[in-house]
């Protein structure tokens, strides 16, 4: 018996429910949220679909307690339009999500819930930390999406400007999941070729500051077009969570605990049956590394102040 809880079923929510159900990932599912006629809706849309596909799920909703035998447990509250004016900024939907993790993190405590947390909300690496301490978990149960998604548009826009396939792309976006993220250009190859090589092979030129920032704009691009990110960060979370219950050991930067820095942020983890199996230390640049603990201390000033 598979079975997943979503806490949070605004456009990141219903799009992880809506994969689980259509790809048959999961036996049985829990929707919460602060909205019950929305949970009811999305319940009622969900359990419609299932006279046509192939498998089927059971779909509860609004109560903690069904969690306690869940395996894996999505967290994707938060209020996306605190960012309609605040473009380029993640934090500003901080001010909410602080308070919306502090309600909810001792209601996953009581349920019992003792799986995988995988969390989506902003600032999630901060929001991973708290969770992590708040509900009593170990730090390999709970991680954060964290610099996955922000790997994959690396490897979208890098693939574009060497006109490759996404897939042909490899190497880390680290540390925050927000502006102090940086490319660990020494990680990244295409097509096995380390980057600076190939585009000298290729003639192609080179600027990393050119093709960071479109990576770091990448989110806001389509925030300004639709209001709101879902599919990227959906197929990460759900991705994330086939990892955990097929227990293939996916190697991938999500957010974790960095023993270091003392906090979570994103770098290479290897994905299992008990979530974080281990960290995969990387040997960076001494410049990479000074932007690594410059994102870890960002994060590190925004998570103390959840704990006031």
């Amino acid at each position: 018996m598979r079975k997943f809880g979503i806490i949070g079923v605004g456009h990141v929510g219903v799009t992880v429910a809506y994969t689980l159900v259509t790809k048959g990932i999961a036996d049985e599912l829990v929707l919460i949220d602060a909205d019950e006629g929305k949970a009811v809706a999305e319940q009622l849309d969900l359990e419609d679909c299932q006279a046509r596909l192939d498998t089927s799920t059971t779909i509860k909703i609004q109560d903690y307690s069904e969690l306690r035998d869940a395996d894996i447990l999505f967290v994707t509250s938060g209020n996306i339009h605190a960012l309609d004016n605040n473009s380029g900024n993640r934090w500003a939907e901080f001010e909410y999500t602080r308070e919306i993790v502090k309600d909810i993190a001792p209601k996953i405590a009581e349920s019992g819930f003792n799986g995988v947390l995988i969390d989506t909300m902003n600032p999630c690496d901060a929001i991973a930390h708290y969770l992590q301490r708040t509900a009593g978990f170990t730090r390999e149960q709970c991680l954060a999406t964290g610099t996955f998604l922000d790997t994959a548009r690396m490897q979208r826009i890098v693939a574009e400007n060497f006109d490759t396939n996404y897939k042909n792309v490899n190497g880390y976006v680290l540390g925050e999941h927000g502006e102090s993220q940086f490319v660990a250009w020494s990680t990244v190859t295409i097509n096995n070729h380390p980057i600076e090589e190939y585009a000298e092979e290729n003639g192609k030129d080179l600027d990393f500051d050119d093709l960071e920032e479109q990576i770091r704009r990448g989110g806001w691009a389509i925030h300004s077009g639709k209001g709101y990110t879902s599919f990227g960060i959906a197929t990460c979370a759900v991705k994330l969570a086939q990892s955990v219950i097929s227990d293939s050991q996916l190697e991938c930067p999500v957010s974790s605990y960095n023993e270091k820095y003392d906090t979570y942020l994103g770098q290479p983890a290897v994905v299992g049956r008990n979530g974080i199996e281990y960290v995969n230390d990387l040997k960076l640049t001494d410049e990479e590394e000074a932007k690594l603990e410059n994102s870890a201390n960002t994060i590190k000033e925004k998570f103390a102040t959840m704990e006031e």
